[in-house]
């Protein structure tokens, strides 16, 4: 986890050259939005919760005014959370959502 600069504070060029990869494996990190507070890492299950939401489109992006919005505090809560917020229905809807708030 790490807080990226604003992709407004960049040019273009700069902004697309970026790609960051997580330190222990490797793999590309995703954009969870400027209201993310990441849990202590050792703490799976909050982990989990974050991961559970983020396959289903939630993420903390917000304008920085009011936040992103309710999201379930501990891991047991996520399943309510998302009968509650049915959102997207197919992958497609998935995928274009994460990619749409990213822009």
């Amino acid at each position: 986890m790490f807080k990226q600069t604003s992709k407004y504070e960049m040019t273009e060029e700069e902004w697309k050259k970026i790609k960051h990869s997580c330190p222990q494996c490797g793999e590309g990190m995703k954009d969870m939005g400027h209201d993310f507070k990441a849990p202590k890492q050792t703490d799976v299950k909050q982990w989990k919760k974050v991961e559970i939401l983020y396959e289903h489109g939630f993420t903390y992006h917000s304008c920085g005014c009011g936040g992103p919005g309710y999201r379930p505090a501990q891991l047991q809560e996520v399943n309510e959370f998302l009968e509650k917020n049915k959102r997207f229905n197919t992958e497609g809807e998935k995928l274009l959502n994460r990619l749409t708030v990213r822009m």
